[in-house]
């Protein structure tokens, strides 16, 4: 029977440690050279233009030994009015899994319903659980362990947040996050995320009293793809939201501090931070192939 990732809810606390240790083993050059999906075809379909996403699931495709094929809306028919339903029933027929990277969750979720294929999800509206996973590799690399750990997000409660805080739940983190009024988490991922979770999730105002203490601190862009009329408006309301060396002397002394990426500088982050000792920024964007490799054995294997 088919597995989506459609958002981390899917996958238990177990399943996303074992996933990750296999990304570590991945990472370290285990298995170097064997191609478990040799032969095999899989889609990225993206409305939305990527860096990382596209990159690590490419790469992490070739490197399992099978092939990828981009599409977008523009070369294929939904752009004439298929439906997708339609689509997601003929390129089943096609490939061995399909990577959506889409605007409205409901797109993906309508895919998945549809389709007799995996479907990963590589970012929606509300989620973005791909990310999430290579978020908490980079934690174990920092941090050894992921129970336990306090970490604080500081800003916009987008998919970005929604994601880290239903991983975080599952594997025994304390998530704190300061958001300004208006702009916290998606309410039924957190209600969702509290039911059964090992560890605490808190929301505040205060960014300074999120960092209090923290462990890792981590940040996104105050103004997301499709937001952008929303611009000025939000760089007032976030402009007490800023990881910067005032904000990194609340946590703790070997915090470490983490972006999802691409990063604004000089707005949610300054350059003094993301270039400095305690960044796993890079790490954390590398880390997005080993966990994409990891999770495709997962699901189409």
């Amino acid at each position: 029977m088919k597995r989506d990732f459609l958002t981390v809810a899917e996958f238990t606390g177990s399943e996303i440690e074992r996933l990750l240790t296999r990304a570590i083993a991945l990472k370290a050059g285990e298995d170097r050279g064997a191609l478990p999906l040799a032969g095999k075809s899989i889609g990225l379909f993206f409305e939305k233009p990527s860096t990382r996403t596209r990159v690590s699931f490419e790469v992490g495709i070739h490197q399992l030994g099978a092939q990828s094929l981009y599409l977008t809306t523009q070369e294929i028919q939904l752009n004439r009015g298929e439906s997708i339903a339609d689509t997601a029933r003929v390129l089943s027929r096609y490939l061995h899994g399909l990577v959506l990277r889409t605007h409205a969750h409901s797109t993906i979720e309508e895919f998945a319903a549809h389709a007799t294929i995996p479907v990963v999800n590589a970012l929606s509206d509300r989620h973005h659980p791909c990310q999430s996973l290579a978020d908490l590799m980079t934690v174990i690399e920092k941090k050894g362990r992921l129970k336990g750990v306090r970490l604080a997000y500081i800003g916009d409660g987008n998919n970005v947040a929604n994601s880290l805080i239903e991983a975080a739940a599952r594997v025994g983190m304390e998530v704190i996050v300061a958001s300004p009024e208006g702009y916290e988490p998606d309410p039924e991922v957190l209600e969702r995320s509290r039911t059964g979770a090992e560890g605490e999730i808190v929301l505040l105002r205060d960014p300074r009293e999120a960092a209090a203490g923290a462990d890792v601190l981590y940040t996104d862009v105050w103004v997301s793809m499709g937001q952008e009329r929303e611009t000025e408006s939000r760089k007032v309301k976030f402009r007490e939201y800023q990881v910067n060396s005032q904000l990194l002397r609340c946590a703790r002394r070997d915090a470490v501090v983490l972006h999802c990426l691409p990063a604004h500088r000089g707005e949610e982050i300054t350059d003094e931070i993301m270039d400095g000792p305690h960044s796993g920024v890079f790490d954390q964007a590398e880390n997005r192939l080993h966990t994409a490799k990891a999770l495709l054995e997962m699901l189409v294997r």
